[in-house]
């Protein structure tokens, strides 16, 4: 078995398997970081089995299998009661029983999980991030740099989200579907947060991971389908179909950025638009608008344009300010003020952005210089934009983002 197939067939099985692994286990052991230890020592193992033996017919289950036993030779170590380690031997891989007569409803079995890890017991932002790092393996850094947080800082949120769910005696369960709705918020958030990870990456050579985008979707859709009045989880499918359109136009033949103005519309899915428009407008037929509806209608703004100076500027910076009586923060207020500079001019909306500079509220953020040096450009001042994009290409951590915002210095720079 060549190494180049079996570590395709290990980074398969990490996007397929590793929720499952890591809830299986926590479900038995009620230990958190020793479901994500022995879930990462289970693929570890698999790289250095599957060469000599072969990859397994059944991936899950071999993985959940030596998982669950590097869980026995932990717990055998801690000097744990018997009935624990009786528990955790007995477990089955995959346990379809469990799965096939839960009280949810849910018929996926990775938003199943998903509804499990978001507790309302916790915080919002601690149920979405813990669900992010035990379920789509997302690493601490992604998750940090979502919720515009140090890593060190989002570690120790993590760890005590962890800590009270194991105090508070937590069960680790799915609930049944009466209680379903107490958990679609943070769903809802673990959702847009896994899409906008795989639209515009963290880190890395790929600005977009297209594995990521396409599970996000196929997701939001169970959802919606599951909750037909959820105003909401519509407006998010119509949000994630409308962005996904545009995602093959957003980078060049060479994986470099193309700005929304160059990209070639043409080139945009059609399908996706026009079922992006339907679902949102059958959304606020509801009566009920929310954040997720709200940038759908702002991505429709875009994706509906035949040309970008067809763009209204001055809808999107009115629907930004919507947005921001629902979602107050720093992002919001740049976004508003990206639009607000589209639609009456850079001169207007420099300021914006200036103050929030000095509000250091987006500190490390690399769109708020890149945003002020693409005002500064505009305006002709091309020295200061020079200075602001130096300092935007220091923070940007994508390879592509990197590339662009050199190129843009060198134009600032002749």
């Amino acid at each position: 078995m060549s190494s180049d197939a079996v570590a395709a067939a290990v980074a398969s099985a990490f996007r397929e398997e590793w929720g499952k692994v890591v809830a299986t286990l926590i479900r038995t052991t009620g230990d958190w970081d020793l479901a994500e230890e022995c879930a990462q020592d289970a693929f570890a193992l698999a790289l250095q089995r599957w060469p000599r033996d072969g990859i397994p017919g059944r991936p899950g289950a071999w993985l959940t299998t030596a998982a669950r036993n590097r869980a026995i030779d932990v717990l055998r170590r801690r000097a744990v009661g018997a009935a624990k380690l009786r528990e955790v031997a007995a477990m089955v891989p995959d346990e379809p029983s469990a799965v096939a007569h839960d009280e949810s409803g849910v018929p996926d079995d990775r938003l199943r999980l998903m509804f499990t890890c978001c507790h309302p017991a916790l915080s919002l932002e601690a149920r979405v991030a813990l669900t992010l790092r035990t379920l789509a393996g997302l690493t601490t850094a992604e998750i940090a740099r979502a919720f515009l947080s140090s890593e060190p800082t989002m570690a120790k949120r993590l760890v005590r989200a962890k800590q009270k769910i194991q105090n508070a005696g937590i069960p680790y369960r799915v609930p049944p579907a009466h209680l379903l709705p107490d958990r679609t918020p943070g769903v809802l958030g673990v959702l847009y947060l896994l899409f906008n990870e795989g639209y515009s990456a963290t880190t890395g050579a790929n600005l977009v991971r297209q594995n990521l985008c396409a599970e996000a979707v196929r997701l939001a859709r169970v959802l919606a389908a599951l909750m037909p009045d959820e105003a909401e989880a519509a407006g998010l499918l119509a949000l994630m179909l409308l962005h996904d359109a545009r995602r093959s136009a957003r980078l060049d033949a060479a994986g470099d950025l193309v700005t929304l103005e160059d990209q070639d519309r043409s080139s945009w899915d059609q399908a996706s638009i026009g079922e992006g428009v339907a679902v949102l407008a059958g959304a606020l037929r509801r009566g009920r608008p929310g954040p997720y509806q709200i940038q759908a209608a702002i991505a429709a703004c875009h994706a509906t344009a035949l040309a970008a100076a067809d763009t209204d500027w001055a809808q999107i910076a009115g629907l930004y300010e919507q947005l921001a009586r629902f979602l107050p923060t720093p992002v919001v207020a740049l976004n508003h003020a990206v639009a607000v500079g589209m639609a009456f001019g850079p001169a207007a909306a420099l300021p914006l952005a200036a103050a929030l500079e000095e509000s250091g509220q987006l500190d490390g953020y690399h769109l708020l210089p890149a945003t002020k040096a693409d005002m500064l450009r505009r305006l002709g001042r091309l020295s200061e934009a020079s200075v602001a994009y130096r300092e935007a290409l220091e923070l940007a951590s994508t390879d592509a983002e990197r590339r662009f915002l050199t190129r843009r210095l060198a134009e600032t720079s002749i």
